[in-house]
């Protein structure tokens, strides 16, 4: 069940009047993100840029009442949507369908943009004739990471093709602005994914014959929280996977592409097997950890990686105590 409660100047369950047509409409998802989300709408006030519109979406938040008094201030300025919970696919579906700008830009509820984020998004797309164009970040919130660029990390080199998200050569980093009829005529963003997804609309941007492209202003400001879903190794990969075979099943891909889409597969799974054996190790499973290592060394074929394994046969407390302890933590952490 989905509840449109705009904001009119009084309480957040009164409705407004409509305003003119904007051109833009920024969708903001909310999910237990209270503490955050005054900041990130903030800085969608402050836009140089101003002909948009403002739709958050509560995806069933646990922390509701908390939410409404950090959005209570900008009431006169938001259109408020409450559903049930579908996950960040949902409630971006949700706002996409509530959008009435054939520009769509989405931001998660505990980023930032930089003030002429807006400005510079729609002259890059116009200018360059594109139908999504993404911009390169900063990181912060982790003291360890901070001031680190998305790009950095990230790369994107080249035309965003089905190859170079693929391979990873080029990555979308989220925050992107897109024609709102592009995302509806990909599909919209898949409501089964709960990781991913982003991947998933991007892949299917690009086999619909449209134009994905970026430049590397750094116009948000992306905040790393253990919490977030992107922080969750084990999970990511699963979904990627998943993408992956939904991806060969469903596409017209060609020799080339359904071989990459496949070697891709089995690095990932490779991949997931590698967290999965690090979760294991540090939860004291050394035999399922020395088996899900394995399985994965025999795809990434790691020099580092094949001298743990070897550890973790004859010697598995000194590998522990070998292991930096900040990477123990951080990964303890991520992967709850």
């Amino acid at each position: 069940m989905t509840t449109v409660l705009q904001n009119g100047g009084g309480p957040l369950d009164q409705k407004a009047e409509p305003v003119s047509n904007p051109r833009v409409s920024v969708i903001v998802p909310a999910y237990n993100t209270a503490p955050y989300i005054a900041e990130t709408i903030a800085s969608i006030v402050g836009q140089t840029y101003t002909d948009f519109e403002i739709i958050v979406v509560n995806d069933g938040s646990p922390d509701t009442p908390a939410l409404e008094v950090a959005l209570s201030p900008f009431r006169d300025r938001i259109n408020y949507i409450v559903q049930e919970n579908r996950g960040l696919s949902g409630a971006r579906n949700t706002g996409i369908a509530a959008a009435r700008g054939e520009l769509v830009a989405l931001l998660d509820s505990d980023d930032v943009w930089e003030s002429d984020y807006l400005a510079h998004q729609v002259e890059t797309l116009e200018r360059q004739k594109l139908d999504v164009v993404y911009p390169n970040a900063v990181n912060f919130g982790d003291p360890m990471r901070a001031g680190r660029m998305f790009m950095d990390a990230h790369p994107s080199d080249g035309p965003v093709t089905f190859e170079s998200l693929v391979t990873q050569r080029c990555n979308v980093m989220v925050s992107v602005l897109a024609k709102r009829d592009v995302l509806i005529g990909a599909g919209l963003f898949d409501e089964s994914l709960r990781s991913s997804e982003d991947f998933d609309m991007w892949l299917r941007v690009i086999d619909g014959g449209w134009q994905i492209g970026y430049h590397r202003r750094p116009l948000v400001r992306s905040r790393l929280r253990p919490e977030s879903l992107s922080a969750n190794a084990i999970s990511m990969c699963q979904h990627i996977v998943r993408v992956l075979d939904k991806t060969v099943r469903n596409m017209a891909l060609s020799p080339a592409q359904a071989a990459l889409a496949a070697e891709r597969r089995a690095y990932f799974t490779a991949l997931l097997r590698l967290h999965e054996g690090k979760r294991a190790f540090f939860s004291g499973d050394h035999k399922e950890a020395l088996l899900a290592l394995t399985e994965a060394n025999a795809e990434l074929k790691r020099t580092k990686l094949a001298i743990a394994i070897v550890l973790l046969r004859i010697m598995p407390g000194l590998l522990l105590r070998a292991y930096d302890v900040r990477d123990r933590l951080v990964f303890r952490t991520s992967t709850r």
